[in-house]
């Protein structure tokens, strides 16, 4: 097995986990700094750790939060800098607009906007005000932003002109909970039923003394799509930024003076605490884009604001591969020292490519809108294996189970290389609380210490994890349990092919067969002639069991907005069943990492 080891990167500065095993064997969770020693005892807040600790401190004057505009010319990078003690003057403003509005703790307020200041500012002073947050995708439609908003009870919705005129305004009278609607708009005329954002901040006092929250407190609202159903809303908490502070250490190996640039939207999960949280807790400087992915936008990004911690998605990254490597021939990128990645599992000629081309491989890790921060990762503490999630990290314990879904009886699977449910034990503290009026399918989560991630994988003999598939994806075909990641993994190999998704095809023969869908490279052609080297290609490397028995040639593939393909998706589509919830469903024509 081809093996990245640990060295081959770049250690131009010495990793904050430098020995894996001694540091998990002597972990400690209350041995973890307290980032909010400084609100007395038992005081937590996020936005207390992550801006006004450091406002006056010695960070005061480092920037914050560097903000690229969306300009008509990509060439030229217009910059506004935020520093820490402007981004505190600012979130206590805001603090203030809410009070003043009577909004306190435990009320909730939806952030529905680009990644621009205000959304920052919004989201940070909320939380400094013991309300609950929760961030929506700018992109949403009418319905997915009523379908939401109604399910979390909305208090306060802060978006823009556009997107309230073009969006919310028509189903204002749907959104029964929400008092006020905080608009962020250039123009001079009032918006009606709305509250000028600008208006209500330049009136606040600067003055605002934080609530005080603990560790148990409700802080982020985060909703998530399952295969079935309704959105999920997934409630974290204001101790999970022991866990936001521990994997911006460990996983993203945050230090001092690093530029940091995560290309999510704070709409996503990782967008909120690894656009947001994470980085400002460790006092760096965030970059962040407002504009939409273009692949020489990022290389130019990376090489003129001197990133040096970089963390996306495989979309993106597969997207700048099917760019060309011409591109990234003509930049530079000398600072740059550590990628990651996540939203779906990287494939390995992805890790090669960012060491044959950006220098450097690209580390992928693991973890979901439920478990609120990075569980199992890659990090410059050891050897990479392309292909894997990585190792649990610190403070995770993780193990493969064997999970009856009809009976409901788990079993822990000792043996290395044997398929199963992933199951994270009790304890770490970033653990979502709930799902928002639905206990009963929080408590299907769980089997007594245990959460079943819902994804199978299956771990080596070196205790490295490998993804194989969600537990509804996974592929039965002639008594072989075939996982979809492994098949697109090998289709992905082929020069030709930028993208893959794997389905199941019921056949009355096999009970179910194989069926790809392909996204080609600029220069190739989606012929028969093409198919059949598909196929063979697939045939050799995987077998004929395993390997694809059908494939279509697409345009695009549907993902998620952070990234995953929608298997299920293509599946209902191919078999003329219902669609579901499509409220995630990216745009064919962007890439939102």
């Amino acid at each position: 097995m081809d093996v990245i080891h640990k060295g081959a990167g770049d250690l131009r500065v010495t990793p904050n986990l430098t020995d894996y095993e001694q540091t998990r064997a002597s972990f400690d969770w209350p041995a973890v700094p307290d980032v909010c020693a400084g609100m007395g005892e038992g005081g937590c807040n996020i936005a207390y750790a992550a801006v006004d600790r450091h406002a006056e401190g010695q960070e005061a004057g480092r920037t914050a939060l560097r903000f690229i505009a969306d300009t008509p010319d990509s060439a030229e990078l217009t910059t506004h800098d935020v520093s820490y003690a402007e981004l505190g003057r600012l979130t206590r403003k805001f603090t203030n607009v809410l009070r003043g509005l009577e909004i306190g703790k435990g009320d909730r307020v939806f952030v529905i906007m680009g990644r621009v200041p205000e959304l920052y500012i919004s989201m940070l002073g909320a939380l400094r005000n013991g309300s609950v947050v929760s961030p929506l995708f700018s992109a949403f439609g009418p319905e997915p932003i009523a379908t939401r908003v109604t399910i979390g009870s909305a208090d306060v919705i802060v978006t823009t002109a556009a997107i309230y005129k073009r969006k919310i305004a028509k189903i204002r009278d749907q959104l029964t909970t929400v008092k006020h609607v905080l608009v962020v708009s250039d123009e001079d005329a009032e918006i009606p039923d709305t509250l000028d954002f600008h208006r209500l901040m330049d009136e606040a006092p600067e003055d605002a003394p934080i609530e005080h929250t603990t560790a148990d407190d409700p802080s982020l609202l985060h909703f998530t799509s399952g295969t079935t159903g309704t959105p999920k809303g997934a409630q974290h908490v204001h101790g999970a930024v022991k866990m936001h502070y521990i994997t911006g250490r460990y996983a993203l190996d945050l230090h001092d003076g690093d530029i940091y640039w995560c290309t999510a939207d704070p709409g996503w999960v990782t967008g909120t605490s690894y656009g947001i949280i994470s980085p400002l807790l460790h006092g760096v400087t965030s970059i962040i884009d407002e504009a939409e992915f273009d692949a020489e936008r990022w290389y130019r990004i990376l090489q003129d604001e001197e990133v040096s911690v970089w963390y996306t998605a495989p979309t993106a990254i597969r997207m700048l591969i099917k760019a060309g490597p011409e591109l990234p021939a003509k930049y530079r990128f000398p600072h740059l020292r550590f990628i990651a990645s996540v939203g779906e599992p990287l494939n390995a000629e992805a890790v090669w490519w960012g060491k044959r081309v950006l220098g450097l491989p690209i580390h992928d890790n693991w973890w979901q809108t439920e478990t609120g921060g990075i569980m199992v990762a890659n990090t410059p503490a050891f050897d990479i294996k392309p292909g894997s999630m990585g190792r649990p990290l610190p403070g995770v314990e993780a193990c493969v189970v064997d999970h009856d879904q009809e009976t409901g009886a788990v079993r822990v699977i000792e043996e290395p290389g044997v398929e199963g449910e992933l199951a994270l034990r009790l304890g770490w503290p970033s653990m979502f609380r709930g799902y928002l009026n639905q206990e009963e399918r929080y408590r299907k989560c769980f089997h007594d210490d245990l959460y079943l991630s819902g994804d199978l994988v299956k771990r080596d003999a070196d205790g490295y994890l490998w993804f194989v598939g969600r537990t509804d994806d996974v592929i039965k075909a002639s008594g072989h349990l075939i996982g979809p990641f492994e098949v697109e993994n090998v289709l992905t190999d082929h020069p030709a092919v930028a993208e893959a998704a794997v389905i199941g095809k019921p056949d009355p023969t096999y009970g179910e067969l194989v069926k790809a869908f392909v996204t080609l490279k600029s220069g190739y052609t989606g012929d028969d002639a093409l198919r059949r080297d598909l196929m063979g290609h697939a045939r050799k490397r995987l077998g004929a069991a395993v390997a694809p028995k059908e494939i279509d040639f697409v345009d695009s593939l549907p993902h998620t907005r952070s990234g995953k393909i929608m298997r299920r998706l293509l599946k209902a589509r191919e078999l003329g069943l219902p669609e579901g919830d499509i409220s995630t469903v990216e745009s064919p024509a962007g890439v939102k990492a």
